[in-house]
Parts: C-alpha cells; structure tokens; sequence
C-alpha cells in the first residue's frame, strides 16, 4: 500500500530505527578505530617508559653487584674503575654487534 507515510502509525519506530542503525554505523566506522589507536599508542608509551626505567635500574643494580663483587679482590676504588671498565666494554661489544647486525639502504 503506497500511502501517505505520515499515516502509517509504526512510521516514526521505523524512522527512530534507522537513524540509530545510522549512527551506530557511523560511530563504527570512525570511534572505534580512533579508540583502538590511542589505547595502543597509550599502552605502548606506557611500556616504553617502564622498560626504559626497568633497564637503567638493572644497569645499576649490576654495576653495584659487580663492584661488591670486585671488592673482594680489589680496593674499592679500583673496583669501582674495573666495574665500570667491565660494563661498558659489554654494553660496547652488545652495540657493535647490534651494528654490524643492521642492513644498510643498499
């Protein structure tokens, strides 16, 4: 029956339906993803922060392990000098390594 729409007493369920199918099609399609995004860049942010913290106290702690360490076969000046000698020179080989590792643009 093509009648007026306006007469139909379901029309204004009908029209409330679609608007709302609309919308949510609408917020689907941009929120959600837009959501998605910002809980991954906040998330990793996050766990960038905490690895970089983790890391320089794990480099602390065994700079300090290892002075004690030293300590028992050196003064504790010289352990101090060694411990540092001993960590950078595995934080230089670990970067060299890592160097030689890369691929160049060629």
């Amino acid at each position: 029956m093509a009648g007026n729409p306006l007469k139909d007493p379901d029309w204004p369920v009908q029209l409330a339906d679609r608007i709302e199918g609309l919308v949510s099609t609408v917020r689907e399609k941009t929120t959600t993803p837009v959501v998605h995004i910002a809980r991954a860049v906040v998330y990793g942010l996050l766990a960038g922060l905490l690895g970089i913290a983790a890391v320089v106290l794990l480099l602390v702690a065994a700079t300090r392990a290892l002075q004690s360490l030293l300590e028992l076969f050196l003064s504790w000046d010289r352990a101090v000098y060694a411990s540092y000698l001993v960590l950078g020179g595995i934080l230089c080989l670990g970067g060299a390594l890592l160097l030689a590792k890369r691929h160049s643009p060629d």
